[in-house]
């Protein structure tokens, strides 16, 4: 267990607990710690297949993705990017965070680990997202991200003269607003937020369509606040979505704070040596309901291969 939380919940990797273990007189060498997390993977593929379950049966799904490097990939340079995607939802009282290998970052990915599903999907503004909601044929709804739109204009806001008041400041001003929207009826009944939402929201929203409808013109596309105005133009139906309900998230935080685990232990560890292994290594903590078990929390199994072991609770390879 002590290995476990300090390889997925404190991002250390396997060699360095062999110095680690070495400094306090234990011999265990990294392989045989692989091996260890492998076989506890394997063991827990059957509670993976619940939790794919339980992820399926929400309303609402964040997803995000993230790079990941493999050394010994067959038929792929060790430079070649691969990607470990993650999902969050489930039931609200009960949710679930499943990480899944895939050397592409292809939409096609997107709508294999949507198959099926019907709901509210929040992401960013990457395009494969899109693709697969497109290409569904469940009913998706798709929400994007506000917390991305912020850091590019927050980016334009760097290039501004020291104390300069510039475009980015109006935007950032505006959607400052809708965040402290957020916070006020936090706390609100679920009434009282859609109604605070499509009053005060939906007017700040006007607001910064407007300005945005004035302001992209006059802007080089090519400049970093020119970037900033075309994203937001671009994903401005996800982003005005949140208000339709009381229940619907502002952005994808949540999922980003889900993920931050395995990019600490992935940047520790610079690359993972086997696609194989990399799979195994997908493990951080996969149920956030108080209830769970610490066992549950620390370990979820996943699984990239062409088929689906959520399906018939087959073991990964």
């Amino acid at each position: 267990a002590m290995l476990i939380v300090c390889k997925y919940f404190d991002g250390l990797p396997l060699a360095r607990l062999e110095y680690v273990l070495a400094r306090a007189g234990v011999r265990l060498t990294r392989s045989t710690m692989a091996r260890w997390m492998i076989a506890v993977a394997r063991a827990l593929q059957p509670i993976h297949n619940l939790m794919r379950d339980s992820l399926l049966s929400g309303p609402l799904i964040h997803m995000d993705e993230t790079t990941v490097q493999v050394l010994k990939e067959p038929g792929r340079a060790a430079s070649s990017k691969s990607y470990m995607w993650v999902q969050l939802g489930g039931e609200p009282d009960r949710p679930v965070v499943l990480f899944d290998y895939e050397p592409s970052r292809s939409g096609r990915v997107a709508l294999k680990l949507l198959e099926g599903w019907s709901g509210h999907l929040m992401s960013d503004g990457y395009g494969g997202y899109d693709s697969a909601v497109d290409g569904s044929d469940s009913a998706i709804v798709h929400l994007k991200c506000w917390a991305h739109t912020r850091r590019y204009f927050m980016d334009a806001k760097k290039v501004h003269l020291p104390g300069k008041h510039g475009l980015a400041d109006e935007a950032l001003a505006m959607i400052g607003k809708l965040y402290a929207i957020e916070r006020n009826i936090a706390k609100l009944s679920a009434g009282e937020r859609l109604a605070a939402r499509q009053s005060q929201s939906a007017k700040v929203l006007d607001q910064l369509r407007a300005w945005l409808t004035i302001t992209q013109p006059l802007v080089a596309p090519a400049s970093v606040l020119g970037k900033a105005l075309t994203y937001m133009d671009n994903q401005w139906a996800g982003l005005v979505r949140y208000i339709a309900r009381a229940d619907l998230p502002i952005d994808n935080n949540r999922c980003e704070n889900a993920i931050r685990p395995f990019v600490v232990g992935r940047n520790n560890a610079n690359c993972s040596l086997m696609r194989t292994r990399l799979r195994r290594r997908a493990i951080p903590p996969s149920i956030e309901a108080p209830t769970a078990s610490l066992l549950l929390r620390m370990i979820t199994a996943t699984a990239g291969t062409a088929s689906t072991p959520w399906e018939g609770g087959s073991e990964l390879p």
